[in-house]
């Protein structure tokens, strides 16, 4: 069961990954599949029904407008973030679905798209079921499908048991657990990049790698550049202010200031910039949710200003530790808030970030594991209680303190030896543990913790 540092990282639309991103892809498979089988012709309606936290928070979550454009044939890697509201009201207000954007449907939003608060399905907690109807009302084709955290999405017969999208391919150095990454690298002499950069040219070669990686951190320095421009309100009426613009104007005014805290203040302004485009439904880099988007291209923006001789092959260098601690949290445990709380998305992102600044700052495959270990250790137990079901409180600050955790987790590590006494998949295991304990209102269901408790105005 293979996964790719591109699988942990992948270019989509906020505020969601789990929520806004898989929906999205499920009802683009579900649309591509009636044109692949021969029913979009005789289809006259598509109806979609949101379960479990889709259906607790996808409305403030955007999953209702992400199943009608999926429908529509739009991609979350490409389609224009700047329209895709305006898409969904027109669908709405003509009555009218474009699916796989030529075959025209009848449309009735309330109808048609249903988010059931209180019901579930049985594998996952992000379930979701499409159908498809004819003229006569018949059902033409019904699939469902899981959402399970990431942007990844599986097929409704998938077992509760499964957390990634199987893949059969042969790896030179294939690990499931952090204890056989550190064997494989001290018996072949080589960092955990190498042994990342060694599987993934099974799938495509080291040039064409570099340039996809690359390319994601060109989305994530545009993302932050979009986040420090854009001023005024985020949507979804909590009227939370983008505090991104201001932080950066001050940052950049204050140039002889000679805090020794000011590296800090730069990493809260990163995190917040990318949170806060996530918020408002912009272009962000999946690391590895949407939730948790921040904190990887903070601590990456951390090492390109301010660690002397940063450059490329540290950027690709970073983003391959980084995923090899991320594929360990998916196989083992989960990237999902739905379903182990916000320690498997923030939690798990600290402890990506940590694991790929201390590979840059030349640490030794067991302090990458040390550092890994230190971030999500002090994650345990994180909630996942989102105000009015939005992505914004507590999550935009959130990334901003798991991002300054993670740089002190990477520098805490490099001052030993790499020996502890808690391993990193000892941690994952606790986490996973943990989130099966957790109470399902803390698990992005808006029904418990700070979601009821902030009186929203």
């Amino acid at each position: 069961m293979a996964l790719s540092v591109l699988d942990l990282f992948s270019v989509g639309i906020g505020p969601s990954s789990s929520h806004t991103v898989g929906p999205m892809r499920a009802a683009k498979l579900f649309a591509d599949g009636l044109k692949g089988d021969g029913h979009l012709s005789a289809t006259k309606r598509v109806q979609a029904e949101l379960f479990g936290s889709l259906g607790a928070t996808g409305h403030g979550h955007g999953s209702d407008k992400a199943v009608v454009l999926g429908f529509k044939g739009l991609d979350p890697e490409t389609v224009d973030t700047a329209t895709a509201d305006d898409q969904v009201a027109a669908a709405a207000l003509d009555a009218e679905l474009w699916v796989c954007g030529d075959h025209r449907v009848d449309f009735n939003w309330d109808e048609d798209v249903v988010l059931h608060r209180r019901k579930s399905l049985p594998a996952h907690p992000n379930g979701m079921t499409f159908r498809a109807l004819d003229h006569g009302g018949a059902v033409l084709s019904e699939r469902s499908f899981y959402s399970i955290g990431g942007g990844f999405v599986v097929d409704g017969d998938v077992d509760a048991g499964d957390r990634v999208v199987a893949d059969a391919t042969v790896l030179p150095f294939p690990f499931t657990t952090a204890d056989e990454l550190l064997e494989i690298c001290k018996r072949e002499g080589m960092s955990i990049s190498d042994v990342m950069l060694a599987n993934e040219l099974v799938w495509r070669s080291e040039a064409e790698l570099r340039e996809k990686l690359l390319a994601l951190w060109a989305v994530m320095r545009e993302c932050v550049d979009n986040g420090c421009a854009a001023e005024g309100i985020l949507p979804g009426g909590l009227n939370v202010r983008r505090r991104a613009p201001s932080l950066f104007q001050t940052l950049t005014a204050d140039t002889g200031v000679t805090d020794p805290l000011r590296a800090m203040e730069w990493v809260n302004l990163f995190a917040l910039a990318v949170n806060e485009e996530n918020a408002a439904g912009g272009r962000i880099v999946t690391a590895p949710t949407n939730g948790a988007a921040g904190i990887v291209p903070a601590v990456l923006h951390y090492y390109v200003k301010f660690v002397p001789g940063a450059n490329d092959d540290g950027v690709v260098r970073f983003l391959l530790a980084a995923a090899a601690v991320g594929i360990l949290f998916k196989i083992n445990a989960s990237i999902s808030g739905a379903e182990v709380g916000c320690q498997g998305e923030v939690g798990s992102a600290c402890s990506m970030a940590a694991a790929g600044l201390c590979e840059v700052l030349g640490g030794t495959p067991e302090q990458v594991e040390n550092a890994a270990e230190v971030g999500i250790e002090h994650n345990l137990g994180l909630t996942c209680d989102p105000v009015g079901g939005l992505v914004q409180i507590p999550c935009i600050e959130r990334n901003a303190i798991a991002s300054v955790k993670a740089i002190n987790a990477a520098r805490l590590s490099l001052h030993g030896d790499g020996s502890h006494k808690v391993s990193l998949d000892k941690a994952i295991k606790t986490m996973r543990e943990t989130g099966a304990d957790m109470k399902t209102k803390y698990k992005e269901t808006s029904r418990g913790g700070l979601a009821v408790n902030v009186i929203e105005c």
